[in-house]
């Protein structure tokens, strides 16, 4: 690099060596250089109001810069500088985020960065980021990815909202060399579709890319889904197409993981990534969080590390399934050692089997799950403790666990007596827990605990 400083004009710029740089003696800052190729660029250096240095390429030698254009540009970069501004800064927000698809991919780059924290506080899942990808791919990038960041409006997104709902963006997308995944839409998905969008407005809002939200204010469907739970025909129904299809010779661990989520109320991922070395079969529990030597086994879960009860009706469930000495996971894949990602296939078809709503979903389960135990008379902290919630964390810390494993066990006995799978010598156990179950674990500044009758 030469530190000599001369008037950069045509014959300076010509006699440029490879990787040489000159530095003009008019205009403080403002050079032109020769990559190790032929390109000669001209461009500026400066210092923010904050003492940060900053680098500005003006543009390669040629139409329209010559000497004497890139001098003019400097000196305008300088003097957008000498008020306070930082237009290397600026030039590269607006590149990275000028329309909505940009926009996107810099949303998930920092999240799967780890860079983008839930309410909370804490990164987000990857299995969450997943999500988003796929939603981000199949839904906001094919109806929004060409608008511009800033140009966005709430008569926008309403028409995107609007267009999802009713199907515009369905289709199959292949997702691995023998995947398929069918794209719908719906109202649903437009409605949690719109909570990301939301989110990625909010981050361009943060990252100063524009000054308002235009999915603020939308009014968005009603996503039933978590109000949903299963009657007792579709229990009974659910039950029977699982029953057929194991008969049939369907994947053994694909009909035991859907059993087992009816029986304990889990998250789908929380099923499908649990591994053998989380579950101690003399306590009957799953650990969230399991010591084995000298590292740790997670499940993947919302609320952090927890302890789940095992009822003997989901234990037996998990003897059902063979093991497999390649992989550690309860329910693995039939194809590779991994997670069962063929799992929303197996459920399609078994909810087609039992001649179900296809809105029925896993997480339908799930409520349904904690929708009985309030049938048999469970409070609310208890239904949370069994779920898993953020609120019923606390359940490894309980001196009563007595009152839980009373609850697990009977509303697992319901679930499986409605789906057809126990028999009515287990009424016993049902009639017992229609009773109130006693509160005394509930914190100290609860009401005194119910003797049970």
């Amino acid at each position: 690099m030469s530190d000599g400083r001369r008037r950069i004009g045509l014959r300076e710029v010509r006699a440029l060596a490879a990787g040489e740089t000159i530095w003009d003696s008019a205009v403080i800052g403002f050079g032109a250089r020769r990559q190790k190729g032929e390109a000669i660029s001209y461009f500026v250096k400066y210092r923010t109001r904050e003492g940060r240095q900053r680098w500005e390429t003006i543009g390669r030698h040629g139409s329209p810069w010559t000497p004497e254009t890139a001098r003019e540009r400097a000196l305008q970069i300088l003097g957008d500088v000498a008020r306070g501004g930082d237009p290397a800064t600026e030039k590269r927000a607006a590149r990275r985020a000028n329309i909505v698809s940009e926009l996107c991919d810099l949303y998930i780059a920092d999240a799967e960065a780890g860079r983008l924290l839930t309410r909370r506080r804490q990164a987000k899942r990857i299995s969450t980021v997943a999500t988003d990808k796929g939603r981000i791919e199949r839904h906001i990038k094919p109806l929004l990815g060409s608008l511009s960041v800033a140009a966005v409006t709430r008569d926008d997104v309403e028409r995107f909202m609007h267009g999802v709902a009713e199907g515009r963006t369905a289709t199959r997308v292949k997702t691995r060399s023998r995947g398929l995944a069918r794209v719908t839409g719906g109202r649903g998905t437009a409605s949690r579709t719109m909570g990301l969008l939301g989110a990625i407005f909010t981050y361009a809002m943060r990252k100063d890319m524009r000054s308002d939200n235009p999915v603020h204010g939308v009014v968005r469907f009603a996503d039933g889904t978590r109000d949903r739970r299963l009657s007792e025909r579709e229990y009974a129904a659910l039950g029977a197409a699982l029953r057929e299809a194991e008969a049939a010779g369907m994947w053994l661990p694909a009909i035991a993981a859907i059993r087992f989520l009816a029986l304990t109320g889990w998250r789908r991922s929380e099923a499908l990534n649990l591994r053998w070395t989380n579950i101690d079969p003399e306590a009957g529990t799953a650990a969230f969080t399991l010591s084995v030597g000298h590292r740790m086994t997670r499940i993947e879960t919302k609320t952090g590390p927890s302890l789940r009860l095992l009822s003997r009706a989901a234990c037996d469930v998990l003897n059902s399934v063979p093991r497999r000495n390649s992989t550690d996971l309860v329910f693995p894949s039939a194809r590779i050692d991994g997670p069962m990602s063929g799992f929303a296939s197996y459920w399609r078809q078994i909810i087609k089997l039992a001649n179900l709503s296809p809105e029925i979903t896993p997480h339908v389960l799930r409520h349904s799950f904690g929708s009985l135990a309030g049938d048999l008379g469970c409070t609310e902290l208890e239904i949370a403790a069994l779920l898993g919630h953020s609120k019923g964390s606390i359940t490894a810390n309980y001196h009563h666990s007595g009152v839980l494993r009373e609850a697990a066990e009977a509303t697992a006995n319901r679930t499986a007596e409605l789906m057809g799978d126990r028999e009515a010598a287990n009424a016993d156990a049902i009639e017992l827990s229609q009773r109130r179950i006693a509160r005394s674990w509930l914190p100290e500044t609860s009401t005194a605990p119910v003797e049970p009758p």
